[in-house]
């Protein structure tokens, strides 16, 4: 089904990061993607962006206006530049302030949080919505990501916006791409976030004594969304809603989930040029190809062992803790292990203490490489992703792409793209992958002693990976659903 065009939107599309000019997770890929399909379905999308210090030169286009905010300790100034998505026609609006922004991280130093976060990012979206006023382009909806746009759904319907016959009744769509970092702060620091005392109480602002601007949101947006559908359900479960379940339970007659797509044209093993080999779901030749080649580029030998991959940010988030304890048995076995990624530096200090018991067997590399990232989902046999939670997941995407079996537990978006390897699933030929439930590193052991089960078994080997390469998980079907949203957020009230 191609992407509706029939009475095209305008959206404004506000985040915190954008591949491939600033990226920490997956948020900045989805902000790349998604206006780049929405873009090309024939809607006018432009993006928000703020003017990192790590911004290339060549990104920065020029200057078009003066913008301002108020803040709690006055008028703030900065300027607009405009821009392009790279590779793109889509406008990309960069709001610009040295002191907020020139800055080598977007949100921390040494993993420590700016302490003027909510300035920083209060300045942005205020100033953005200024700067977009004076360029006089009108949107029907604005589409804000996470914590750090929170604040532009409750100005919108509130104070000085709302009577703005230019931004009157324009509509807001919020996207929770992961629950667990809510823009919480200080009650005193209020001030800072230009909104006003009357927002402060538990039907808004307030929560336990502080500040949470994602609370806010999810009471001002006209429409929230998750990034899958499961996801959608599970924060508003006690289990998965971060403290917030009972509050977005009394909107969830307006909470849907979308799941992620991939970029094909970035993520694809006929035309990656990251990897020694390229293949395809008709000739899967070149992935032996990759896999020795990835062995030798990480020092591990050349064999016929099942080789486990794993791209992630370490964090507990993402199962690392309990996947140790599975490693630890596993590893006994004839396999090996690949994993890569930066974060918590107790968890790098254990997984580099048990690759050093296992040289042979496993390699730990901490630190991000987008080239080895795309090396190792061709390379490997299997993909881990053991999440404790996964609002979406984009890595188990990329994985049934690459025809590398995901190995996920059931949470989130996992559960919502991999089908497991039942019988009835393989008799159908739809197992895509392998499906765990509980938290734990024997559950881990166990779905790896299948993944290995599977290696030896050739020919249904084959037909899984086959399985995994056909599906389509690719963003034209989810701009379509986002659209269908924006539609619904308009029409509402």
């Amino acid at each position: 089904m191609s992407p509706e065009v029939e009475h095209p939107l305008k959206v404004l599309f506000v985040t915190a990061e954008v591949a491939p000019l600033v990226k920490t997770g997956g948020l900045a890929d989805v902000s790349y993607a998604l206006p780049k399909a929405l873009k090309e379905a024939g809607h006018d999308v432009r993006v928000g962006l703020p003017l990192y210090g790590t911004l290339p030169d060549e990104s920065r286009g020029e200057h078009r206006c003066i913008v301002s905010a108020d803040l709690g300790h006055g008028r703030v100034t900065g300027g607009l530049r405009e821009s392009k998505l790279p590779g793109t026609e889509v406008p990309l609006y960069l709001i610009e302030h040295k002191a907020y922004f020139d800055r080598m991280h977007p949100y921390h130093h040494q993993n420590i949080e700016y302490a003027d976060n909510l300035s920083r990012f209060s300045f942005f979206s205020l100033a953005l919505l200024d700067g977009i006023r004076q360029l006089d382009w009108r949107p029907d909806v604005v589409h804000c990501n996470d914590w750090h746009s929170a604040g532009i759904p409750i100005h919108l319907k509130m104070h000085r916006f709302a009577s703005d016959p230019f931004w009157a009744g324009v509509a807001s769509v919020f996207t929770i791409h992961n629950l667990a970092y809510q823009g919480r702060f200080r009650s005193w620091q209020l001030p800072e976030s230009g909104l006003g005392l009357d927002l402060f109480h538990p039907g808004c602002l307030e929560y336990y004594g502080d500040l949470n601007l994602m609370k806010g949101a999810i009471a001002f947006a006209s429409q929230i969304n998750t990034v899958s559908p499961r996801y959608a359900k599970e924060i508003q479960t006690p289990a998965y809603g971060e403290g917030l379940d009972g509050f977005l339970r009394t909107r969830s007659r307006d909470i849907s989930g979308i799941l992620n797509g991939v970029d094909y044209t970035e993520w694809h093993p006929a035309t990656d040029v990251h990897i020694p080999a390229n293949y395809s779901v008709d000739d899967l030749s070149g992935k032996a190809v990759c896999k020795r080649a990835l062995q030798e580029e990480c020092g591990l030998p050349v064999s016929d062992a099942p080789l486990f991959g794993m791209v992630s940010r370490f964090d507990r988030q993402k199962g690392l803790d309990f996947q140790i304890d599975a490693l630890e048995r596993m590893l006994l076995q004839d396999i090996q292990v690949i994993v890569q990624g930066a974060g918590a530096p107790d968890l790098e200090q254990q997984y580099e203490a048990i690759a050093e018991r296992f040289p042979s067997k496993m390699r730990s590399i901490f630190r991000y490489d987008a080239g080895l990232a795309h090396r190792i989902e061709a390379g490997a046999d299997f993909f881990l992703m053991p999440s404790r939670f996964e609002p979406s997941g984009l890595s188990q995407l990329y994985s049934l792409a690459y025809g590398t079996v995901p190995i996920v537990r059931k949470t989130g978006g996992l559960a919502d793209s991999i089908r497991d390897l039942t019988r009835t699933n393989l008799n159908r030929n739809r197992a895509t992958g392998i499906v765990f439930e509980p938290i734990s590193g024997d559950a881990l052991a166990n779905a790896m002693d299948r993944a290995i089960r599977l290696y030896h078994e050739p020919a249904l080997l084959h037909q899984v990976r086959l399985n995994a390469m056909r599906e389509d998980f690719s963003w034209e079907h989810s701009a379509n659903e986002y659209l269908r949203l924006y539609r619904k957020a308009i029409a509402r009230p």
